[in-house]
């Protein structure tokens, strides 16, 4: 066979996993923000197919995000469904003009400790939501010979993915559990939870349907803070997910190209009755530890699952949960970046805590909440750190002044260090600033050197900037002024 055939293959198997694995997880996401089914499973296929066939990431599945649904469940409560609806679509024009505007860059300035926070708080909600296919159709918990044989077929299903790759590996593991637990029950007959006990995914083909509410202003009032944050948050997770996935293939995705085809995608999927969405995680390692690499496999996926809704809804609605539970704990595991436990022993104090809140926060609250947190720790940190490099070396000159010589980055926060390093009172008359070794990075900064230059005035005393570089020159004459300008001309 050769490669190319190979390859294909593998993309249409990974697809075909991955679709298997976006049924449940749409239909629990839609009904946790009050919706039906059936829109979870439409955002699901539309998404994937679309980000997959137009993205700027090969390998990266999309679809029907929990993060998404959680931020619109008191909107579905209050106004209902055809509200949603125009809120995933401006959510979607939101995130189009973002990738328009070619902002995706901005990801690049989220630190690595924010990231690592990210994939170990996103394993733990894989994980956690998990916890759902253990409730009763009644409510309550399964108990008794229910739980132990849903925990049995759970176990099954993770001895095959982990243990099938080392025999061979023509087929992905992952599929193999499903089918091979699936088959268990079918043969032996065992009564456990499946995915029609979730709901029915039966269904026709979506239909083009604007939002049936008001075109005002009180509307847009309501809807366009919940399209903001809903836009915001898929676009950090699948910006995140697009740099996980950049180191495991050690290739380079195209950000902005990715945000524009998200955001065309919700458009879409709002156009036709079906949920937000944005880069799953779970199901992107599903596809990529599958072999799907290519544009392809997401295609597959995305066209799949509105195959499963069309046609083959009876055979879908018969695949046990426990086959899904098992298969999605190994993505959790699998997910988590352990080494980075022992690594909060050697790294600096900030990062290790900025590890530790983008995880919890991502778990209790919300994830643009948690890397919001992260980045905001890490700016701090970085901050304090490089206020203490500013320096200053004192000479006499013969002509009888006093040079100081300013080395490092002068900005907001070292200000009130650079104050307390001149000795005004005793310096003579006329005083020079070389900042030949110094960068003015802000508006602090020049208002730092003025308000040095103001005490000396104020002892009767002359300070002078010299060797200022153009661009901490044309700072200091925009911000300064006219004064400025011809001190530090006269300087010069």
């Amino acid at each position: 066979m050769s490669s190319s055939s190979l390859s294909v293959r593998q993309n249409l198997l990974a697809g075909l996993t991955t679709a298997f694995a976006l049924v449940p997880e749409a239909m629990a996401f839609a009904l946790v923000a009050h919706l039906n089914p059936l829109m979870g499973l439409y955002g699901a296929a539309i998404i994937a197919a679309l980000t997959a066939a137009f993205g700027g990431r090969p390998g990266m599945i999309s679809g029907a995000a929990g993060s998404m649904a959680v931020v619109i469940i008191a909107l579905v409560v209050q106004h209902g469904s055809e509200y949603f609806l125009l809120t995933v679509l401006l959510g979607g024009l939101i995130q189009l003009l973002f990738g328009l505007l070619r902002l995706g860059k901005l990801v690049r300035m989220i630190p690595h400790p924010v990231m690592l926070g990210f994939v170990n708080g996103l394993a733990i909600v894989i994980a956690s939501s998990q916890l759902e296919h253990l409730h009763a159709p009644g409510g309550g918990w399964l108990s008794g010979n229910a739980l132990y044989l849903m925990l049995g077929l759970a176990l099954v299903a993770m001895a095959v993915v982990y243990v099938l790759p080392r025999l061979t590996r023509v087929v992905p593991s992952a599929l193999a559990s499903i089918v091979i637990v699936s088959l268990l029950v079918q043969v032996f007959g065992l009564h456990t939870r499946d995915v029609g006990d979730i709901a029915s995914i039966k269904g026709g083909l979506p239909f083009l349907h604007w939002p049936q509410v008001p075109m005002t202003l009180d509307t847009l009032k309501i809807v366009f803070p919940y399209a903001l944050v809903m836009a915001m948050v898929g676009l950090l997770e699948t910006l995140l997910t697009l740099n996980l996935v950049d180191e495991i293939t050690a290739t380079e995705g195209q950000p902005n190209r990715e945000c524009v085809a998200l955001g065309a995608a919700n458009v879409v999927s709002g156009l036709l009755g079906g949920m937000g969405g944005c880069a799953m995680i779970g199901q992107t390692m599903i596809n990529l530890t599958s072999g799907g690499r290519t544009r392809l496999s997401g295609i597959t996926a995305g066209v799949l699952v509105m195959c499963f809704v069309l046609f083959l809804s009876p055979l879908i609605e018969r695949i046990p949960l426990a086959a899904l539970l098992g298969v999605m704990l190994v993505v959790a595991q699998k997910t988590f970046a352990w080494g980075s436990i022992p690594l909060l022993r050697r790294l600096p104090l900030t990062d290790a805590l900025t590890i530790v809140a983008v995880t919890v926060i991502t778990v209790f609250a919300n994830l643009a909440t948690a890397v919001l947190c992260g980045v905001l720790i890490a700016a701090i940190a970085f901050a304090w750190k490089h206020a203490d490099r500013l320096s200053v070396s004192r000479e006499d000159l013969p002509d009888g002044r006093r040079r100081y010589r300013l080395h490092g980055t002068l900005y907001f926060a070292a200000t009130a260090r650079l104050q307390a390093m001149f000795d005004v009172e005793n310096d003579p008359a006329n005083v020079e600033l070389d900042c030949s070794g110094a960068h003015l990075d802000d508006h602090s900064a020049v208002e730092a050197i003025e308000a040095l230059r103001r005490r000396y005035a104020q002892q009767g005393k002359q300070l002078s900037v010299t060797h200022l570089n153009d661009a901490c020159e044309v700072l200091l004459t925009r911000v300064g002024g006219p004064e400025a300008k011809l001190s530090a001309d006269a300087a010069s």
